[in-house]
């Protein structure tokens, strides 16, 4: 029986611009969202309308650069190099091995974003005139 691979993923896209785009998977996002909301950068109900894929939420421009100024100037110092945050906010150094965590005990392993990853989304945010979630 051939395997067949299951990807939920969001494109983010700059608002004026077609070209400047950021895609991210469900497990990246979701960690990413729980970082925005725990910085106090967008409400919760906004938070949860951000995470439904395809839905075409609009995040402004100043939104957009308060998340990458935030990430930038809080979350990277921190966090430092070659680290991950999870989604429920807890740091490890262990580089993510693809690992699939099943056991509901253990599926918070699922979500976490690296701090490279985190960098990348910041300079996305603050080259972005607002974007829209798809």
């Amino acid at each position: 029986m051939p395997e067949y691979e299951i990807t939920m993923s969001f494109k983010l896209i700059d608002t004026e611009s077609e070209y400047n785009e950021f895609d991210v998977n469900i497990w990246k996002w979701t960690a990413a969202l729980e970082l925005i909301k725990r910085l106090d950068i967008i409400g919760d109900s906004r938070v949860r309308e951000m995470s439904r894929n395809a839905a075409g939420v609009k995040v402004d421009a100043e939104e957009a650069h308060l998340i990458g100024r935030t990430i930038i100037e809080t979350v990277l110092p921190s966090l430092g190099p070659g680290r991950r945050i999870f989604a429920d906010g807890t740091v490890t150094d262990k580089p993510d091995d693809g690992t699939f965590y099943g056991d509901p005990s253990e599926q918070w392993k699922n979500y976490s974003v690296s701090t490279e990853w985190l960098r990348d989304f910041a300079d996305f945010c603050l080259r972005s005139n607002g974007f829209r979630i798809f």
